[in-house]
């Protein structure tokens, strides 16, 4: 039981200063702070791997492995589509005046 009054503990003390650091950070430093919590998950997955390394696994451990791995895995490829949506913003799509090239 103080187990699991502990993981609450940190869980809600990291959620708490989590969402204050993240309030206040300026708009214009949301593109690489979304990397980098990409690169957390990156970190998650490999966590959950070294997980299903181990020999001795109930089965209902496997199931929430499993279930971790995938959303991991699935914020992990939606925050690279939408950091490479947000980076695409500031490319300039303007076609170079002139016609340099050869028809």
């Amino acid at each position: 039981m103080t187990e699991l009054a502990l993981m609450l503990v940190v869980f809600i003390l990291s959620f708490v200063i989590g969402y204050v650091l993240i309030s206040r950070v300026p708009p214009l430093l949301h593109t690489p702070l979304m990397s980098m919590t990409n690169a957390i998950s990156a970190v998650t997955i490999l966590g959950a791997l070294l997980l299903f390394a181990q020999p001795s696994m109930d089965l209902d451990e496997k199931v929430l492995g499993a279930i971790a791995l995938i959303t991991a895995a699935f914020n992990l490829v939606g925050g690279f589509v939408i950091t490479d949506r947000m980076t695409g913003l500031f490319k300039s799509h303007h076609e170079p005046s002139g016609g340099g090239g050869k028809k």
